[in-house]
């Protein structure tokens, strides 16, 4: 039943994303305890099922695998081994074992076996599953960036500083993985100056400026004229009103220019520009190739409501073989009063000194050192900051002013470098009463349920929104709203690079390795780079993201990463896809020719890429992506010495096509039951060459698709795959896509202990048709994200 004990040694999640879901009028405590003896109900109810199906591999001294089933001193010894009965419930779950060859449990038998094993050996409890725990998570280096941009609006580009995060189940989010190191902490202090030094910044108070757009200066009606667009020759006025509470002289720029002749023409006309009806100065114009033109002119503003003219008169029409000019204003600034009575501090500025400058009262500077620390140290730690921290920045504020020559904004910048330093901000601390007993289980409290959310959905910290919820104690109940708001906010494309850019490896397109000189057949570099280069790969990346944002958005099935008979393209991935019609450089929904070759993720070059060697494609590395990837069913490492494709290759005497090269490598015994799951999957996509563009014949040879799952599913092309992912295997792909985002979102791999969570969210998918929306709002509902649970072994709770 079982294969060798290389097989076990991947991790707990690689099988726990493959579970097949109990039906629904099944229950985990079908087996449970009713004051029968456990061994007897073992020997009554369970025994006489694997004696049917795997007794004759794995007992009676039969131990393929190295594996039995009948080696135990006492059936309590036996049903208290917990590695022996997870490798069983793990195939039963994925339905790979027994093989096809052999007898098969019944549906109702395998769903009964895994029910025992569930409720007698692992002590699984649907209703009150276990959360686990997570490792205190460091923010991986893109939320970094993401967090420093929404806390202090800075763009900082943390590839320059930090180094490359470790990964752990595929994931940068895992709090297991994500450890920090001295030098680090060094490269973080360095990460917080840098970040600082362009967030606060000395700055005086200047004359204030106002912009208005050109179009906000309108005709009086019925005319709809704009300043976005007056004829030299018809002319006209448009104007717009200004309510001014400091008068005195104003400056007024106006940004315009002229249009209508890519020639030199004699038509001009004459701009004036007119405050409560008085002509205050204005300029000739004419043809002009300058991209935009500034007119000043200078006059005074009343208290209270002032109405601002632009006057365009014709002075010289164009001669008969002339083209008539028209203006565009793009923007009038007004800058005053001039004499500098009044003053403000630039607009960035009032973004850390909410209040302008500083007070030059003692007390009262120290009250807004305060205000403003810890309005930044909220933020920063996603909780409100106790007062003894807050008391140690203020006081390392006014070590930084002590300094000579120090300003307001130096000990601001002191204090605000050591909160960026500070664990608080570094790591997502989760608060634990019992930490180290791992039978204590608590919900999260509202302010570390905001910052999971944030993370997940945005890769950064709440907003104040969030924040303003987690104080009251009202953001559970009122989770699914704000997961629709996240969603709707243009930073939730965040989530949709970092999730989709890691689970279906998007973030490799643009750099992995791939000659497409070999692949084509071009000798020439350049040329073969017009054909494949950045600017195709770019595109494939964007072609997969953006699909799922659409389903995202639209709250679509997740089937139609499959099933989707169009996809998103510009102008150069058209173009190499060969399909007609797509015009620019933005991504479009384009809807697929009857005939095209593509449709559904497993057709994106960004797969087809990520999955192919150097100068050719890999049906392993294809097959093996699906499996783990899409079907959560992955397949054993390879066993030591396995000697390549091109060796075998070079032992032929003639060019044999991939499928031919994966027939002979499989007569080895060794290799064979590892590659009958992978290969009818890889070879499905063997029409695609290694930079995925279609092919119809390898070698001069039809390519053939055809094949049969190791579950028994047959198909002859990708389309009829896919609707096997579609119908028949859409389970395992809900179980692999739920494990792999509660993966991403709790920052750890699922363990075996995750079923009952898992089986729930996958229930509700079903239940509702696959839609997106429900499979994130399920995640954010489950106990994994919602509660934790102090360390220590599961088996002491």
């Amino acid at each position: 039943m079982f294969k060798s004990q290389s097989y076990w040694r991947h991790s707990a999640l690689a099988v726990c994303c493959i579970f097949t879901a109990p039906s629904a009028s099944t229950s985990y405590g079908a087996t449970a305890s009713d004051g029968a003896d456990a061994g007897e109900r073992f020997r009554a109810q369970i025994e006489p099922i694997l004696s049917k199906v795997c007794y004759d591999c794995h007992a009676d001294g039969v131990e393929k695998g190295d594996f039995s089933l009948d080696d135990f001193e006492s059936i309590e010894e036996h049903l208290a081994d917990r590695k022996l009965w997870l490798k069983v419930w793990e195939n039963l779950r994925a339905e790979m074992m027994p093989p096809a060859e052999k007898t098969q449990p019944s549906h109702d038998e395998r769903l009964k076996v895994i029910a025992w094993i569930e409720k007698e050996v692992f002590k699984l409890d649907a209703n009150n599953p276990d959360p686990g725990r997570v490792t205190i998570r460091r923010m991986n280096r893109v939320e970094y960036e993401h967090t420093v941009k929404d806390l202090l609006d800075v763009d900082f580009d943390a590839e320059e500083v930090l180094p490359a995060d470790d990964t752990g189940y595929g994931f940068d989010t895992i709090g297991d993985v994500l450890s920090i190191s001295p030098m680090l902490m060094e490269k973080y202090l360095e990460a917080a100056r840098q970040v600082v030094s362009q967030a606060i910044v000395p700055q005086d108070p200047v004359i204030p400026s106002v912009s208005i757009e050109g179009e906000k200066f309108k005709a009086t009606a019925p005319s709809k004229k704009t300043g976005k667009y007056l004829s030299f020759a018809q002319g006209g006025q448009v104007s717009t009103k200004r309510v001014i509470e400091h008068p005195g002289d104003y400056r007024f720029s106006i940004e315009c220019r002229t249009q209508g002749s890519s020639e030199a023409t004699s038509h001009s006309a004459n701009l004036r520009v007119l405050v409560n009806g008085k002509d205050i100065g204005g300029d000739s114009l004419g043809w002009d190739n300058r991209k935009s033109i500034t007119i000043t002119a200078k006059g005074a503003l009343g208290e209270g409501e002032n109405i601002l003219t632009l006057a365009l008169q014709e002075d010289s029409p164009p001669q008969p073989d002339e083209k008539p000019l028209s203006l565009v204003i793009s923007k009038v600034k007004i800058q005053g009063p001039l004499d500098g009575s009044y003053k403000v501090y630039p607009k960035d500025y009032y973004r850390i000194f909410f209040k302008g400058g500083a007070p030059k009262e003692p007390v009262a500077r120290q009250a807004y050192t305060k205000d403003i620390l810890r309005r930044i140290a909220d933020r920063a730690f996603r909780r409100p900051v106790d007062d003894g921290t807050l008391d140690r920045l203020v006081k390392l504020s006014q070590l930084a002013l002590d300094q000579p020559n120090a300003k307001f904004e130096d000990g601001i910048a002191y204090a605000t470098t050591a909160i960026l330093a500070s664990p608080r901000f570094l790591f997502r601390a989760e608060i634990q009463p019992e930490p180290d007993n791992a039978g204590k289980i608590v919900p999260l409290d509202e302010y570390a349920l905001a910052s999971r959310l944030s993370y997940f959905l945005w890769s950064s910290l709440p907003d104040e929104e969030l924040m303003e919820l987690a104080r009251k104690g009202e953001l559970r109940e009122n989770l699914d709203e704000q997961i629709d708001r996240l969603l709707a906010d243009k930073k939730s494309q965040r989530f949709v690079e970092n999730f989709v850019g890691q689970w279906l490896q998007t973030r490799d397109i643009e750099g992995v390795n791939v000659d497409p000189r070999r692949v084509l057949g071009i000798k020439d570099l350049s040329a073969a780079f017009k054909v494949f280069g950045s600017r195709q790969r770019r595109g494939m990346r964007l072609e997969t993201e953006t699909l799922f944002a659409f389903l995202l958005k639209e709250n679509r099935s997740a089937l139609e990463l499959f099933t989707a008979d169009y996809t998103f393209l510009n102008e150069s991935l058209a173009k190499f896809y060969g399909i007609t019609g797509v015009k620019g450089d933005e991504m479009q929904k384009v809807a697929l020719p009857k005939d095209s070759h593509r449709g559904g993720i497993l057709t994106h070059g960004s797969l087809l890429v990520v999955t192919s060697n150097p100068t050719r494609t890999s049906p392993v590395k294809r097959g093996l992506f699906v499996l783990e990837n899409l079907l959560g069913t992955p397949a054993p490492p390879a066993p030591p010495n396995v000697p390549t494709l091109e060796d075998q290759k070079k032992k032929q005497k003639k060019d044999i096509t991939m499928r031919e090269m994966m027939e002979i490598h499989r007569e080895k015994p060794l290799c064979a039951s590892c590659h009958a799951r992978m290969d009818p999957l890889g070879l499905a996509l063997e029409n695609f060459n290694a930079v995925g563009m279609f092919r119809a014949d390898e070698n001069g040879s039809p390519i053939q698709t055809g094949g049969q799952l190791i579950t028994g599913e047959k198909f002859n092309t990708i389309a009829e795959l896919n609707q096997i992912f579609a119908t028949s295997r859409r389970t395992d792909f809900y179980r692999c896509l739920t494990s792999k985002l509660l993966t991403y979102a709790t920052g750890r791999g699922m363990e075996y202990y995750d079923a009952p969570t898992i089986d729930h969210i996958v229930a509700d998918l079903e239940q509702s048709g696959g839609r997106l929306r429900t499979l994130i709002r399920g995640v954010v509902h489950s106990a994994p994200f919602q509660k934790r649970r102090g360390d220590g072994s599961v088996a002491a709770k």
